[in-house]
């Protein structure tokens, strides 16, 4: 995999490498040379966060001094944008966003013609061709800019078409927490369409509050103000919209595998579950796959990153996958994470199943499992970290203590300088241990 692209592109503190003006004029530079040979278009949208302006025209200019047209489509949530890139005529776009991180954060997000993340394989050769020196282009033919910022509407609209009608969450009190971020409008306003009573909070982006104490990150608020409101469930997103967090009438927190299996009861009992296979991905607890497997579905694992996922639903001809941390994808609807599609088929289900949420879930019973984030100052210090010797033996250790059926992930983020510890066994006081002494021993290389 690309040292500088992660699972989900490139990202850090804006202002600085290589979230700044100079990387991004090269990396369009780059792109416009690699992947914007045929339509000579690309399109470009972002978040609320402040930095998304300054990123947006360095990447503009780049690509026009190539002589590649941009259509600037203004604040728009990432799954908006994989939903509309293929019927855009371009090459590619590019999400401005730092997904679920703080406004000081940004980071870009490239997607090609077809609304998919772009491969290793590309990731690769888009690194190597950036850190070749910088060329001027032999032409003299410049692009230009085309706002195309009506997308907004087209999107409520299709998002609107899942429900079979516009009643269809009549009588459903529900809070939504909108992170301040893109979908600040849209969110509250398709379920309102629906017919559903909505109290919207964090829904006033500044620039500065995206994310801030609210989100997908940070449910306190949303858990209390469904318990003060009485309000039936409650919803957070992130940033961008790719990430979906359930909390039930009690302001309990449901994570994303017991949606994983809301989701696919619902399907199938409407016949819509493709193949009747569910996939998540080796992140997942060790009770979902039991769970699915023991109630006739087909259930896959692939690697952690919402792009691995999508691969596998595609192998499998799978409607349905997702992570635990809240990325769903409902391939009918939408073709990346999506948290509105997935907010609705939600909301639907909860209407089918007519009991409150804290009597729905849990449907299955997790096994025992503690997650670790241990963040370092910066992405080397953390890839360094996991090729320490004495690293490696408590690792080799942990895999003696633990049983047959059980998780043991000690993974590098694609996202943020983080290792991330997953430990999973039924017996719990092993797990504590395992993850007590893993993250004792990484975190001296901090």
């Amino acid at each position: 995999m690309s040292n500088l692209f992660g699972t989900d592109g490139v990202r850090g503190v804006a202002g600085q490498h290589p979230i700044n003006v100079d990387f991004s004029i090269k990396l369009a530079n780059v792109l416009s040379k690699l992947v914007c040979l045929d339509k000579k278009r690309v399109a470009i949208g972002k978040d609320t966060r402040i930095s998304g302006d300054m990123l947006e025209s360095a990447l503009i200019a780049g690509f026009n001094a190539n002589g590649i047209d941009v259509l600037s489509l203004g604040v728009v949530p990432t799954p908006l944008l994989t939903c509309k890139t293929k019927s855009l005529d371009v090459d590619m776009a590019i999400m401005i966003t730092a997904s679920h991180n703080p406004y000081f954060d940004n980071g870009l997000k490239l997607i090609n013609q077809t609304g998919d993340k772009f491969s290793d394989e590309l990731y690769d050769e888009i690194e190597k061709a950036l850190n070749e020196p910088m060329t001027n282009s032999e032409t003299q033919q410049f692009g230009k800019v085309i706002r195309k910022e009506e997308l907004v509407e087209e999107y409520i609209k299709d998002m609107r078409e899942i429900a079979p009608n516009y009643k269809a969450l009549q009588g459903i009190r529900v809070v939504l927490d909108c992170a301040n971020g893109a979908y600040h409008y849209i969110l509250p306003q398709t379920f309102k369409d629906l017919g559903a009573g909505v109290l919207a909070i964090n829904n006033n982006p500044d620039g500065y509050n995206i994310n801030e104490k609210c989100g997908s990150q940070h449910v306190e608020q949303l858990s209390q103000t469904v318990i003060d409101s009485k309000a039936h469930f409650g919803i957070a997103v992130d940033g961008d919209g790719d990430r979906i967090i359930l909390v039930d009438e009690k302001g309990c927190v449901i994570d994303g595998d017991q949606l994983l299996c809301l989701l696919a009861k619902h399907l199938k009992k409407q016949d819509k579950l493709s193949n009747n296979t569910v996939i998540s991905t080796e992140w997942s607890n060790l009770g979902l796959g039991e769970y699915l497997l023991n109630n006739g579905y087909q259930y896959y694992k692939s690697k952690v990153g919402e792009r691995y996922v999508i691969d596998l639903m595609k192998e499998k001809n799978a409607c349905l996958g997702g992570e635990v941390v809240g990325h769903i994808v409902l391939s009918d609807y939408a073709v990346s994470g999506d948290a509105l599609a997935t907010a609705l088929v939600i909301a639907l289900a909860y209407c089918e199943e007519n009991k409150k949420m804290s009597e729905i879930f849990p449907i299955f019973n997790p096994y025992p499992c503690i997650i670790r984030n241990i963040r370092f100052k910066n992405r080397e210090d953390m890839l360094n970290s996991v090729e320490q010797d004495d690293v490696k033996k408590e690792i080799e250790k942990a895999k003696k203590l633990l049983g047959e059926k059980s998780t043991l992930i000690v993974r590098k983020s694609g996202t943020e300088p983080t290792i991330k510890l997953r430990i999973e066994d039924k017996n719990e006081a092993i797990v504590k241990e395992v993850a007590d002494n893993l993250e004792k021993v990484i975190s001296k290389y901090r």
